[in-house]
């Protein structure tokens, strides 16, 4: 999952970029109005962290322009101020939701969590490939009803992958969503984050789950054609 968080008082800014890091969310962070345009309108987000008082634009202007754009990412938006007409004029103008500072990390996590839920059409809790099981609310996985313990890098390519189910996902739009825009590792880091996860959910199966499409990507499904 990637999020845009939005935030010019560098402190504020830093902590947040740290501590969703730290929960396997790859994130991408802008100082001002106009670059958070900019890189909505680039990249593909999950949910954006918008704070109202920005330079150059605030954030209610980003959010309406946005929405006039067709861009319907969740937005959740920042700030200081407190007041009922604030909360009314933030989700008048297209916003998801409403968080004001200071906030717990916990309560944020919920509120990122819970816009994902709803923007994600879930019709189910658990996701599902063959008799592979993941649970995004519990974040559990599991293989013919056996528990796979996996990294938070590892889960975040697996969720991706089952979410995208029968879709050939090029390595650039893995990276894009499960790492983020500055990532500067080593080249081959799919197909090692790859191949971790074929050793916990596919080797001990005869029915293999993750393909490799040469030359395009990968894709998970229930066929098996290499």
């Amino acid at each position: 999952m990637r999020i845009l968080v939005v935030e010019d008082d560098r402190k504020v800014g830093a902590f947040l970029q740290k501590g969703l890091r730290e929960e396997h969310y790859a994130v991408d962070l802008a100082r001002d109005g106009e670059a958070a345009l900019e890189l909505a309108q680039v990249h593909s987000y999950d949910v954006i962290l918008l704070d109202v008082m920005l330079p150059r634009r605030e954030g209610f202007s980003v959010c309406r322009e946005l929405r006039q754009k067709g861009i319907l990412t969740p937005v959740l938006m920042l700030t200081a101020k407190d007041t009922v007409e604030d909360k009314v004029a933030g989700l008048g103008e297209g916003a998801d939701d409403y968080l004001t500072k200071p906030f717990s990390f916990e309560e944020l996590l919920a509120r990122i969590r819970a816009l994902l839920r709803r923007s994600q059409d879930y019709k189910t809790k658990v996701l599902k490939v063959a008799d592979l099981e993941l649970d995004p609310v519990s974040r559990r996985v599991s293989r013919a009803g056996k528990p796979v313990a996996l990294t938070g890098r590892e889960y975040a390519l697996l969720e991706f992958l089952m979410r995208n189910k029968g879709r050939i996902l090029t390595e650039s739009r893995i990276i894009e969503h499960v790492w983020d825009m500055n990532y500067e590792g080593t080249s081959n880091i799919v197909s090692v984050y790859i191949k971790y996860l074929r050793g916990k959910i596919d080797n001990a199966s005869p029915l293999k789950l993750i393909r490799t499409v040469r030359g395009h990507g990968y894709v998970i499904d229930e066929n098996r054609e290499d």
